[in-house]
């Protein structure tokens, strides 16, 4: 009896259907051409549709990359998976004319506010206003904050200048690429990728050159991944066996309350003296004070986990819709994935060279292999100059004394950012 219900429901939905398309004056021929008209497949061969195609190939390839080879996946792969999204023909997810000067500029007769961008805007249009007003940046900072550990730093304050050091490669690109022709908002997003540190490079970029948020966030991640691979070469070429065998004495142990001062001491110094690099800063030491207090363990823990995860979802996707094919295949892109792999090797090679200065005045002397971990990239170019340690002595441990300017890199890559901000901005 079941079965002959069914049957007759399915004939009745049947006959129903012509009735409905009578009363509609429904033309099927016309909207099957509709149909097949609006399908992105369609898309790819119409006008410049090819560009999707490639971007979306693209996008595959930085997948694999992050699954495969495990690039940096927590973000690599939300970030190739929003460049897939958004490239899809007709998918209306993102909208890059909603975010261009235009729109978004109150004198102009285009202008729309944010309002606009809610009602009419996709999924990740939405999303990206977080982008865009600097708010995924810094709770991505303020789980930083959480989850390092200043103690190497604090106990040898010297590491602070190989930081700071490292942050050469940010300031030789600005200038490089002013001389290319980049306007000097584009120049300083450009040069943030040189501190290796992708949420400072996103909150620049969406600050000074929005229009480069794709390639310089794909940039910047892409070279983080590929740390171990960029530096050791130029470590090697800048040191002597010699000095690569050099040993440090033990870092002391750091107490408990220079743990707690040097969060809330930082953030008044850095922010008294350049107010514009506060944001970041100020997150960056707020995740570390709640660590180092011991008096909010569920606030460090969900700043570190549930938070971070959650903003890394949002801040991927949304960077990696950016990517359009109009942003992206164009021979500026080309230009930038050139020049930030120049900031990236120029930024480890002034934390080296730094230290083999300082070793010239220096009675205890300094591994300079621990310069190049100036770099921001936490913790993976402290485990670098480990390697190229132990290869010259397998019994020398450097990691702690790199974690010293690896952690100073981030402090460094903030500070540049105020700095190109309160300049540029």
């Amino acid at each position: 009896m079941k079965q002959y219900l069914k049957y007759f429901g399915a004939l009745a939905v049947m006959l129903m259907i012509p009735m409905v398309v009578a009363a509609q004056d429904f033309s099927f021929g016309n909207s099957m051409s509709k149909f097949f008209g609006e399908m992105g497949f369609t898309a790819f061969f119409v006008g410049e549709g090819w560009k999707n195609a490639i971007m979306i190939a693209i996008a595959c390839f930085l997948l694999y990359l992050a699954i495969k080879k495990e690039y940096e996946p927590l973000l690599l792969l939300p970030i190739a998976f929003g460049m897939l999204l958004s490239n899809i023909p007709g998918g209306g997810l993102f909208h890059t004319s909603m975010w261009n000067d235009e729109f978004l500029n109150p004198d102009s007769p285009f202008y729309h506010s944010y309002r606009h961008i809610l009602a009419e805007g996709g999924l990740l249009d939405v999303l990206y206003i977080g982008v865009k007003a600097g708010i995924y940046p810094c709770l991505i900072f303020l789980g930083v904050g959480a989850m390092t550990d200043f103690g190497p730093l604090i106990a040898n304050p010297k590491s602070l200048l190989l930081g700071a050091a490292a942050q050469l490669g940010i300031f030789a690109t600005f200038l490089v690429t002013l001389w290319m022709g980049f306007t000097p908002e584009q120049a300083g997003s450009i040069g943030i990728i040189g501190g290796a540190d992708g949420p400072t490079a996103i909150f620049l970029t969406s600050k000074l050159a929005p229009e480069l948020l794709g390639p310089i966030a794909v940039a910047a991640y892409s070279y983080m991944a590929l740390v171990p691979v960029i530096q050791p070469p130029i470590m090697r070429a800048l040191t002597t066996e010699r000095e690569r065998k050099i040993r440090m004495s033990q870092l002391r142990t750091v107490t408990k309350k220079e743990k707690i001062l040097f969060p809330i001491i930082v953030a008044i110094i850095v922010s008294l003296i350049l107010p514009s690099a506060a944001t970041l800063i100020g997150c960056l030491m707020l995740g570390n004070l709640m660590k180092e207090s011991g008096v909010v363990e569920r606030l460090s823990k969900a700043a570190q986990n549930e938070l971070n995860n959650i903003v890394v979802i949002f801040l991927g996707t949304t960077v990696g819709a950016t990517a359009t094919a109009e942003a992206f295949l164009n021979l500026q892109t080309i230009e930038i994935l050139c020049v930030g792999i120049v900031a990236f090797g120029v930024g480890s090679a002034g934390g080296v060279l730094l230290a083999k200065f300082m070793n010239l005045f220096l009675k205890e002397k300094i591994n300079p292999l621990i310069g190049s971990a100036g770099v921001s990239a936490v913790p993976m170019a402290a485990r670098v100059s480990q390697a190229e340690g132990a290869k010259a002595d397998p019994r020398n441990f450097l990691l702690m004394h790199a974690m010293g300017p690896n952690v100073a890199g981030v402090i460094g890559s903030a500070v540049a950012a105020g700095i190109l901000l309160s300049f540029l901005g």
